[in-house]
């Protein structure tokens, strides 16, 4: 879950608030989706699991019981309720041992606590690192328009590198990469990225609570799990053999060892000046099997064609995965449920084919996209936005929902980083008619517009965004919606603990895909193309498709 706005706690509903019952959608028949995809029978809808195939059908029976129509592969000239997606999937085999050697002694560390190490993506057997000397790399960046590197020319190959979260100004709140709003370059997969093309054997990222904008239970989780990427040709191209992250304590810990003050360095990175810093007598060596397989995983896609323009088509999505079964939290709970993240999405995406398919026909079609692998990395709908069903020229926008409003009504509602978009307005609209206002995303630092399933569609320029309730309940007011996210983050996010409950307040969640139906009903009747605005980073890449569209 990427609007990082929720929690569990139940909040009572206020008689005044209005119920917008012209919305035709049912929270309790959400409520019950949520309960029955998060359920243990489910085993944390791990993609290529047994728990897929459950969530898979689960789907698409809904959609097919709703009157939708399927939309995925041609197979002999029929569309199919899914489209396949091609995976590698790497798991650790046996043990994954870790040591530092620094100050003239070897200290173990731990998989999952003072270090969480992703299993190689490289296409290796075995991944074994000995004694490869340790540098520091700032903010690992490298940005030619913005005269930024943080390399120097700075040999890396041999080496494994230390580099810190989020962007160069996240701290001092201003500088050329947003200030407090992150970039593409504050991303842990662009740091991944960077490693790749530097040659360096790999980056740790430190870990540090505010700039991560999560717990050192997110990343442990997240990242001593399977792990899936995309089918390439040349998987070292994108990836170094070492990816993983590293405690705080313990890399300030190998710092001080080797003579350097670790904040004086963080400060020194976050200015052009900065030039890698080799620590002395600092080593690093890691050894572990790989199990690494080829998957077939699935997308769901059911359809309402349109009545006048069905070549058309406004998109629904909501990534249907979780991070299944995995390493146990303190009661010895094994299964990642991920109700709210995003059993609740899904079951709003369920939802609103209902909603449509019994109302009246839109003149646009609409497609309602279940995603998989957005834990992985958004792989669903990188997937789908790189071998599109329908055109994405003449798809008209997409509307993502990732995490539910399911602690009350909202006075607000709020978008998932900020998007120079005609639709952005267009909610702001639509907010103000229903007595919400509009506030900006209250966490930009998370960098959430890069970790929702909008985002592959945006960067290839479909107009595209996740939005939805924001902190201002009508219960306790900001001050209680920030309390809830906060609670949200740090006990239940890619945690055993997100799971169903029965208390939850389910008006803010009418409230919310109400929200989203209206949004969705008025664009698949108007004749009008949302538009980024100039100067935003995606529009050139829409009006090459300008053509399509009349």
């Amino acid at each position: 879950m990427k609007k990082l706005l929720l929690g569990a706690a139940a909040l009572s509903v206020l008689a005044a608030l209005p119920a917008y019952a012209a919305d035709p959608v049912d929270a309790r028949r959400m409520a019950q989706d949520i309960k029955i995809l998060s359920s243990d029978a489910f085993e944390g809808r791990g993609p290529a699991t047994e728990g897929e195939k459950k969530t898979v059908a689960y789907i698409a029976e809904q959609m097919k019981a709703a009157g939708l129509q399927p939309g995925g592969d041609l197979q002999g000239g029929t569309r199919a309720w899914t489209q396949d997606v091609p995976l590698a999937r790497f798991t650790t085999k046996g043990p994954v041992n870790v040591s530092v050697r620094a100050g003239g002694e070897t200290q173990a560390w731990t998989q999952g606590e003072e270090v969480a190490i992703r299993a190689a993506q490289t296409g290796i057997d075995r991944l074994t690192v000995r004694d490869a000397p340790v540098v520091f790399v700032g903010y690992g960046v490298t940005a030619p328009e913005k005269q930024w590197d943080d390399f120097k020319g700075y040999d890396l190959k041999g080496k494994v590198a230390l580099v810190l979260v989020n962007d160069p100004d996240f701290e001092t709140g201003e500088g050329d990469f947003g200030g407090k709003a992150m970039t593409y370059y504050g991303r842990w997969t662009y740091k991944y990225e960077e490693a790749a093309r530097q040659g360096a054997v790999g980056f740790l990222v430190i870990h540090e609570r505010e700039p991560a904008s999560y717990g050192w239970a997110t990343v442990k989780n997240s990242n001593t799990n399977e792990i899936f990427d995309v089918i390439r040709k040349n998987p070292s191209e994108a990836h170094a053999p070492l990816e993983g992250w590293v405690q705080r304590d313990n890399a300030v810990d190998l710092f001080r060892k080797a003579g350097l003050d670790f904040e004086a360095l963080k400060k020194q990175a976050q200015t052009r000046d900065f030039r890698p810093v080799e620590l002395r007598g600092v080593t690093f060596s890691t050894d572990y099997a790989v199990d690494a397989q080829k998957v077939v995983s699935k997308n769901v896609v059911g359809v309402l064609p349109g009545k006048t323009r069905p070549e058309e088509r406004v998109f629904y999505t909501a990534h249907w995965d979780h991070l299944g079964v995995g390493l146990p939290d303190a009661k010895g709970d094994r299964i990642y449920n991920g109700a709210v993240d995003n059993a609740s999405g899904t079951a709003a995406l369920i939802e609103l084919g209902r909603a449509f398919a019994k109302g009246p026909r839109p003149d646009r079609s609409i497609v309602f996209l279940a995603v998989t692998a957005e834990e992985k990395g958004l792989l669903g709908t990188e997937y789908y936005a790189d071998n599109p069903l329908y055109p994405l020229g003449t798809t008209v926008a997409d509307l993502n929902m990732d995490g539910m409003n399911l602690i009350g009504p909202a006075k607000d509602v709020t978008m998932s980083g900020d998007a120079p978009l005609t639709l952005q307005d267009d909610l702001i609209k639509l907010a103000a008619e229903r007595g919400l206002t509009f506030s900006p995303d209250p966490n930009p630092q998370a960098g959430s517009f890069y970790r929702s399933d909008h985002f592959p569609f945006a960067k290839r320029g479909v107009p595209a965004i996740s939005f939805g309730a924001g902190e201002n309940l009508a219960k306790g007011g900001a001050e209680a919606g920030k309390a809830a996210a906060e609670a949200y983050i740090k006990d239940r996010y890619h945690q055993p603990a997100d799971e169903y409950d029965p208390n939850w307040d389910l008006t803010g969640l009418s409230q919310e895909v109400g929200l989203f139906y209206e949004m969705g009903r008025r664009l698949a009747n108007s004749n009008v193309w949302p538009e980024w605005k100039e100067g935003a980073e995606f529009k050139a890449e829409r009006d090459k498709t300008r053509s399509m569209r009349r």
